[in-house]
């Protein structure tokens, strides 16, 4: 069986192979199996986010942790850093999340932590991959009062709401500032207006009208252009958008300009220096994150250790190092101090909190970071096959290298989660660095680009 879990989980287009109910159904059944046999219990917390498929998937996931004496605990949707929480509040053994985070509604995806909050090792992920292909638990279930059973967590989101409050200062309260939320029409939708309300903002909610098939669907993090127009609109001090699994989060400042995770973690950073709370003053981000992010650490005395793209990557890095901070450039941003993974509603709260400490606007502390020009190209492809391959690749790659040496970075790599090659460039002039991503993307296109030529 072709391996299931990737830098996220396990994540697929719903009802196509892995995520349909019997791969779903036999997670459940191997991870109950796996903490059952070494822990003598098993109770799992079990969340989702918004989308149709949810209901399905949940269903599997329940009925193979119960078909193997397990325990599961519902929570329904709730952010996944929340679901996290839930699992070391409730003392559980592992925590499910079902989600495809930013992804489109018809795609969805599992991920499993441990006890710790923090998501499986890879040694457990591989021993449930065995479990899952083989068919070692075909009739290994209790039978009789064996059985499992599930529990509906009622009171989830008031536990998830008081822990964030308790992250943001006691000593300042939101209270005159206006913000737009956008919840993605995802996780988030009850919990994120709820904590920004309940310390005093005046919020402006968009997003909250989750329908099973609009989550990320032209809102959230990924398309901070509706949040742009409704600051301006409503002549709001910033906007706040989430993903659909609430663990990242984009800012839109008040004059409508969009900030994204290098800036709002250059201004963490900055501000967690100068109280000697950055631990070692530094910083963990991907090989993606902006060059113009270690310009401005440097600023200030700190520095940016890199890792692979992948907040699993960072979080290992941050947690091997004794780091305290880290993220991602698309607004996945961890504080190690608060929570065991990404936390959208945390990293608002946190930034939120130097906006008042400080009195200054969003727009005033973003000029911490100047950002080198950097553009993207995504290409869909059939096959993730070796890029040495394609025909004239190699030779552009290297003569785009020897063009940007010192003064920029090229970046090429396979998405983690679909099926995408991603390159990235920097360097000081955008028309040239857009007219080299342009090209390279070109030859990826006609040999194994969607549609391409092949």
């Amino acid at each position: 069986m072709k391996r299931l879990f990737g830098t996220d989980g396990v994540r697929g287009v719903a009802n196509r192979h892995p995520m349909t109910v019997d791969v779903a159904m036999r997670i459940g059944k191997a991870t109950a199996w796996l903490y059952k046999n070494e822990k003598g219990s098993c109770r799992v917390v079990v969340g989702k986010d918004t989308r149709l498929s949810g209901y399905m998937l949940e269903t599997a996931l329940v009925a193979g942790i119960c078909s193997m004496g397990g325990e599961a605990l519902l929570v329904g949707p709730l952010p996944t850093p929340g679901i996290a929480f839930i699992t070391v509040d409730m003392r559980a053994d592992a925590g499910v999340v079902i989600s495809a985070s930013h992804n489109p509604f018809f795609d969805n995806g599992i991920k499993v932590f441990a006890s710790d909050g923090f998501k499986l090792p890879d040694e457990m992920e591989e021993r449930i991959e065995e479990l899952v292909a083989s068919d070692h638990l075909a009739d290994r279930g209790p039978i009789g009062e064996g059985i499992g059973k599930a529990f509906r967590i009622e009171d989830a989101i008031g536990r998830y709401v008081v822990f964030l409050k308790k992250t943001f200062p006691p000593d300042l309260s939101l209270g005159g500032i206006k913000m737009v939320v956008d919840c993605a029409n995802g996780a988030a939708y009850r919990v994120a207006p709820l904590v920004f309300e309940e310390l005093g903002a005046r919020v402006i909610p968009i997003g909250v009208e989750p329908d099973g098939l609009n989550i990320n669907d032209g809102c959230g993090s990924l398309y901070p252009e509706a949040v742009a127009r409704k600051v301006l609109e409503e002549e709001a001090e910033l906007g706040v958008c989430l993903d659909g699994d609430g663990d990242r989060v984009i800012f839109v400042d008040g004059k409508g300009r969009v900030i994204d995770g290098d800036t709002i973690m250059a201004i963490c950073a900055t501000e967690m220096i100068a109280e000697g709370r950055l631990a070692k003053n530094t910083l963990v981000a991907t090989v993606m994150s902006n060059m113009g992010l270690e310009v401005a650490l440097e600023r200030v005395g700190g520095r940016v250790v890199r890792t692979k793209v992948g907040d699993r990557y960072v979080v290992e890095e941050m947690r091997a190092g004794g780091y305290n901070l880290g993220g991602e450039q698309s607004g996945h941003i961890v504080f190690l101090d608060y929570n065991t993974t990404g936390d959208g509603i945390i990293t608002a709260l946190q930034l939120l909190a130097i906006l008042c400490r400080r009195e200054r606007p969003l727009e005033e502390l973003a000029r911490i970071m100047i950002p080198f020009p950097q553009v993207q190209r995504n290409v869909r492809v059939r096959e993730k096959r070796d890029l040495s391959t394609i025909p004239g690749f190699e030779d552009k790659r290297k003569e785009i290298d020897g063009r940007l040496r010192g003064r920029g970075r090229l970046l090429v790599r396979y998405s983690g989660t679909e099926p995408v090659l991603r390159i990235m460039l920097e360097g000081e002039n955008r028309e040239e660095i857009e007219a080299m991503a342009d090209e390279l993307a070109s030859l990826v296109q006609k040999a194994i680009g969607e549609g391409g030529g092949g």
